[in-house]
């Protein structure tokens, strides 16, 4: 057996993304339990079966091995026109279909309507995105409008979450991206959007107070709300963001 195929079997077989580290202590976990199974038929006198040379070769597999392997795949899928590739994402690696196929697959859907983002609430996504950890008030003092509404939207959809709270009068609550958000647009680090070093760079305008009510409102929104799985069961018929398209639409 060949490593890439190893790997294969076990991107197909998880249901959550792994990491190459993962996968490279899986990969040694099976020789090791090879291995543990010669010593003890040694032990109780028998003739063991020599492992095979292929599995032993892979016995001090690294993550870095990994990572050239799924390279290898990715280039294997590419040449035999392949409608999937394997893409790392935040939380691992992942197979996923290529983005040419996605009317097709978008059949196996037809009650899933594309969900939509309105303008202001791409703004104030973008605005968390680039500058995270990231206050209310300093989102207002950029929008120069009050976000509730966008950042409690944001929350439903799981797209932002609550990251503790600033060090500044009011604790007032700090806005994060989650793993769905790099997930849903390709990307595993914040360093990945466009002009990231240099729009971080940036001074923003400083918020005049800290206002802490909006949080407070949030919070208790969220608690009543939950997960956009509770918002769903609440009567809610929006679907998950990861098997839809975000875009802006006139608020």
């Amino acid at each position: 057996m060949q490593l890439t195929a190893i790997l294969e079997s076990l991107l197909i077989a998880s249901q959550e993304p792994l990491s190459s580290e993962e996968m490279a202590r899986l990969v040694r976990a099976r020789v090791a339990e090879a291995e543990d199974v010669l010593l003890r038929e040694t032990e109780e006198g028998s003739t063991p079966t020599p492992l095979p040379e292929w599995l032993t070769s892979l016995a001090q597999t690294t993550s870095e091995q990994v990572t050239e392997s799924i390279t290898s795949l990715n280039k294997h899928y590419q040449e035999s026109e392949r409608a999937f590739l394997i893409l790392e994402r935040p939380k691992g690696w992942k197979i996923y279909t290529r983005p040419d196929y996605g009317d097709f697959v978008r059949h196996l859907f037809p009650g899933r309507k594309p969900e939509r983002l309105s303008g202001p609430a791409m703004e104030t996504l973008a605005i968390i995105a680039y500058r995270q950890p990231i206050t209310k008030a300093a989102i207002e003092a950029v929008r120069g409008v009050s976000c509730d509404g966008m950042i409690q939207k944001l929350l439903d959809r799981d797209l932002i979450r609550i990251g503790g709270r600033a060090d500044l009068p009011g604790r007032p609550l700090l806005y994060l991206t989650t793993d769905l958000f790099f997930e849903h647009f390709g990307i595993n680090s914040i360093d990945d959007l466009p002009n990231a070093s240099e729009l971080r760079r940036i001074k923003l305008p400083e918020p005049s107070t800290e206002n802490t009510t909006g949080d407070s409102e949030v919070q208790m929104q969220l608690s009543e709300s939950g997960t956009p799985a509770a918002a769903a069961a609440n009567g809610s018929d929006e679907t998950s963001v990861t098997e839809s398209t975000i875009s802006t639409e006139s608020p």
